[in-house]
């Protein structure tokens, strides 16, 4: 600490002016920092809005190809893609997860045909696939057992990263996929193919108009809290970082975001690897509603919790605010 006190030193001098302001800014955001997620869904040219996710769609392929578009030009590294699987290709396996032709896989197809200097993130998990809603694979007791739903994770994995993701994303919570799923993307030639590991995914009161997103919400049969994090915990994310970390995961997440910043913080200070945030779907839609409701001024709002996810130790962000603060960012809204 320096020694001069008030009033040779006055940290109030540094902010007096807009230019010295941004001088002295310890952290920047920028469209860089940002991944988009996005909903696709079976038909052409359909748009449908999320009623829980104001200002949110699901995509047909053909529409979810023009978001991409949009991504890029407005320099948006990377979009997220999460599919939602009609009723009928629903099943307590999740077999359609292992289809090369699922929705999923002929939206990565798309993109990367029109689009392919973005980058294409996609999530592993059984839920979007199960009749039952779970990430994974039910005994008889409706326990989602962990080994079995692996070998299903790893098939998944495989199919998308031939389809063209460049960014495998588990975020299923099974002890030891990460481990298998690098070890078959080594086999099978895809050795550039990063994985993301939702490493620190609580199971959180926040999810709930993603699920109405992807369409399992009215399908769950009880909670995830056997597989996914218990919000007391924070020691336990660190376990599970280093685990990940250990089986080849490339980054890791925290999910969901703001009321986990200090885990974010956390891993970032043990760890020093890639650290991204999910900022989900109850967080955006709160922000929604408080900006409907004139609690507060949206994009301030938006920005201010970006920054505090960069202040934390966040490499980037996945947001649905992501194209609306890029064009924010770049002086376009």
């Amino acid at each position: 600490m320096t020694n001069a006190s008030y009033p040779a030193l006055r940290l109030r001098r540094p902010r007096a002016a807009a230019w010295s302001r941004a001088l002295h800014a310890e952290h920047r955001l920028s469209p860089a920092d940002l991944i988009w997620p996005l909903f696709v869904t079976d038909g052409a040219a359909i748009e449908q809005p999320i009623a829980s996710l104001p200002g949110v769609s699901r995509w047909s392929v053909d529409l979810i190809v023009a978001r991409a578009r949009e991504a890029r030009d407005a320099g948006i590294p990377c979009i997220a893609l999460f599919p939602n699987i009609q009723g009928d290709r629903r099943s307590d396996d999740g077999a359609e997860a292992l289809n090369p032709d699922n929705l999923m896989c002929r939206a990565i197809r798309a993109i990367k045909d029109a689009v392919p200097d973005i980058g294409v993130l996609t999530d592993v998990a059984l839920d979007p696939y199960t009749a039952h809603g779970q990430d994974g694979l039910l005994d008889p007791a409706g326990y989602v057992v962990n080994d079995a739903t692996i070998d299903v994770l790893i098939g998944q994995s495989l199919n998308q990263a031939a389809a063209g993701a460049d960014i495998i994303a588990p975020s299923d919570m099974m002890d030891g996929r990460v481990g298998a799923i690098r070890d078959a993307l080594e086999e099978e030639g895809h050795a550039n193919v990063q994985i993301m590991a939702y490493a620190a995914k609580y199971a959180s009161a926040f999810y709930g108009p993603f699920r109405d997103a992807v369409g399992s919400g009215g399908l769950l049969k009880g909670d995830k809290k056997s597989y996914q994090m218990d919000p007391a915990n924070g020691e336990e994310a660190l376990r599970e970082v280093a685990l990940d970390l250990a089986e080849g995961a490339d980054s890791v997440m925290v999910k969901p975001g703001l009321p986990y910043l200090d885990i974010i913080a956390r891993v970032k200070d043990r760890f020093a690897v890639p650290v991204f945030a999910y900022q989900v779907s109850g967080e955006y839609a709160m922000i929604e509603a408080a900006a409907a409701a004139g609690a507060g001024n949206r994009d301030a709002l938006v920005l201010e919790t970006l920054m505090a996810f960069k202040r934390a130790g966040c490499t980037g962000v996945l947001t649905y605010h992501a194209l609306h603060a890029a064009r924010l960012l770049e002086g376009k809204a």
